[in-house]
């Protein structure tokens, strides 16, 4: 049985709209379709205020992904302790963090070779 390809654009929108709908910050897109050897085509990463907040919108991410597009993430990784939340679309990886956690690791600054477009939000 095929599974139906979902079209990068259309998943990262509704990405983009699940982390939007609970007030996810400083989102950003990292192209890394230009860079060899990587294990997607787009990273989206974005930051909670809190654990709560990090569930929240992994939870919103998978129901509006769901609802729209009829996919489900390849994987989730980290909802136990809600730091950092892994989302893989196969794809299209998703990247939950907390602020803290986020500066940590700087996962822009690892893959610094990417084109980096960041989404204006209006909260």
């Amino acid at each position: 049985m095929a599974k139906k390809e979902t079209n990068n654009d259309q998943l990262i929108a509704q990405i983009i709209k699940g982390i939007e709908e609970v007030k996810g910050n400083n989102i950003d897109i990292l192209d890394l379709r230009e860079i060899e050897n990587t294990v997607c085509d787009y990273f989206v990463i974005c930051s909670g205020t809190s654990n709560t907040q990090v569930n929240a919108i992994v939870n919103s991410i998978q129901k509006t992904v769901s609802k729209s597009l009829k996919d489900k993430p390849w994987h989730v990784e980290g909802g136990d302790n809600a730091e950092w939340v892994l989302m893989d679309y196969v794809n299209v990886v998703v990247h939950v963090f907390q602020k803290h956690i986020r500066e940590y690791y700087d996962i822009e600054g690892l893959w610094g070779d990417a084109k980096i477009t960041s989404i204006e939000t209006n909260y």
